[in-house]
């Protein structure tokens, strides 16, 4: 009756849920992040070492997110110990921030129903079972092009993937994220239905790295 009652919230436009149980879901998105678009929004405004030149960020690890297979949870009770400042400070090689790390593990993780250090662990198997495209890190001056150009890049060097396995998502008219779907075993597997957004402009910008 819960799922049922989660279902129909869905259908009506709100796919998020707040307090689900941890542990009960379907399967991930691999959210990775283009760092020179978040910095261009976000970062450079707040001043983050993460947007400094040299720093070598380029698709770095958002989150891995709980799914359903229409909605997904989040800010799931726990009593399950937080993480400690060394355990986020280990993230920051992929992730960017401790900052991040322990907002992800706060929304997300918490789902999971695993311990902090293991939700962080399986987030970083997930991050390297991807390969982000060597081409993309070389660019060195701003380009406008379809998402579908980046989403064909992921295809080419993740022969595991399908095109329904991923999507690539913009904001204000920049390349975003690339959000890949796996099972609860980290395997590739189709998105739902809300997931499967892909950015549809002709002409979205993707900056270089700095």
């Amino acid at each position: 009756m819960k799922r049922l009652i989660l279902a129909m919230i869905c259908a009506a436009g709100l796919a998020q849920a707040e307090g689900e149980q941890a542990g009960t879901f379907d399967y991930y998105v691999l959210a990775l992040s283009w760092t020179p678009t978040w910095c261009a929004l976000e970062g450079d405004d707040r001043d983050s070492p993460q947007c400094e030149g040299g720093r070598g960020y380029g698709f770095t690890l958002h989150g891995l997110w709980p799914q359903y297979e229409t909605g997904w949870p989040s800010f799931c009770p726990t009593t399950l110990r937080a993480p400690s400042r060394g355990m986020t400070g280990e993230m920051t090689d992929i992730m960017g921030s401790a900052g991040l790390a322990w907002h992800q593990w706060r929304k997300h993780g918490v789902c999971t129903g695993l311990e902090a250090r293991d939700y962080y662990a399986l987030s970083r198997l997930a991050y390297d079972s991807i390969t982000r495209p060597d081409l993309l890190r070389r660019l060195d001056e701003e380009v406008r092009l379809p998402a579908a150009v980046i989403e064909e890049a992921f295809l080419e060097v993740n022969t595991q993937l399908e095109p329904d396995m991923l999507t690539v998502t913009c904001r204000a008219n920049r390349i975003q994220e690339v959000r890949i779907c796996l099972t609860r075993g980290l395997e590739p597997r189709i998105c739902g239905s809300d997931v499967i957004r892909d950015c549809t402009s002709p002409d979205a910008l993707f900056s270089p790295m700095r």
